[in-house]
């Protein structure tokens, strides 16, 4: 122990003495600066020149040198369990950024589906609108083009029907003239026959005797050529009018 604590001494003094700006005179020591910072140390390991203040060596006990062994384990500890738990922390964070990441990428996604869903409803709903649209447009025009042709038929059945009962008229009237010409012919016939022997009426009789026996010029009464059931309409279809 005695050959430790000289060793110690020596080599305070000789650290002491390359620390010094100016060389020793006579022997003489300066005084330590009690400001400044003393460093003590376990001279039987490394020193630590760090400049962290004087140097001074001690020595250190069985029992010291055990509890330091045991405290700078323990601090390893602490800072391997504080490493590991830093590690943790900085994984379970990136962990988290990663699932905000792809939590917000989701929602993203999510909201671009529903915007495209949302265009592809509306783009449904405008052709099917447009679909309504032209389906109606093609109806009107279909119940136009009914009407029309509907009024087309009965202007055409109503001329058609006028025409056939003019016809027919004139052919009444045609047959009633040319009944009274034959009943006024047998009247006079019928005259002559009668009176044409009396002498009164025998220059009458003549008359009509000559009359009668000129030719007649009689027209035909002209027939009713078309039937209402032979009628045609002038339409699209050339359907009859029953």
């Amino acid at each position: 122990m005695n050959k430790n604590k000289n060793i110690a001494v020596v080599l305070f003094l000789v650290l002491a003495a390359g620390c010094s700006s100016r060389p020793l005179d006579g022997g003489y020591v300066p005084r330590m600066d009690p400001k400044r910072k003393v460093s003590e140390q376990d001279c039987s390991r490394t020193i630590d020149t760090d400049g962290r203040g004087n140097l001074l060596c001690r020595e250190v006990t069985e029992r010291e040198r055990r509890a330091r062994i045991a405290e700078e384990e323990r601090q390893a500890r602490a800072r391997k369990e504080a490493e590991e738990r830093a590690a943790r922390e900085r994984l379970e964070r990136e962990r988290a950024e990663q699932l905000a990441r792809e939590e917000a990428a989701r929602k993203q996604r999510a909201a671009e589906e529903e915007r495209l869903a949302a265009e592809r409803r509306r783009l449904e709903a405008e052709a099917a609108r447009k679909a309504e649209e032209e389906r109606e447009r093609q109806e009107r025009l279909a119940a136009e083009a009914r009407a029309r042709q509907e009024k087309a038929e009965a202007e055409a059945r109503a001329r058609l029907l006028a025409e056939q009962e003019a016809r027919e008229a004139a052919e009444r009237e045609c047959r009633r003239l040319e009944q009274e010409r034959s009943e006024a012919r047998a009247m006079l016939e019928n005259f002559v026959d009668t009176y044409g022997k009396v002498g009164e009426y025998k220059g009458i009789a003549g008359q009509i005797t000559a009359f009668l026996s000129k030719a007649r010029k009689a027209k035909p009464c002209p027939p009713a050529v078309a039937t209402l059931g032979q009628l045609t309409i002038p339409r699209e279809s050339g359907a009859k009018l029953e």
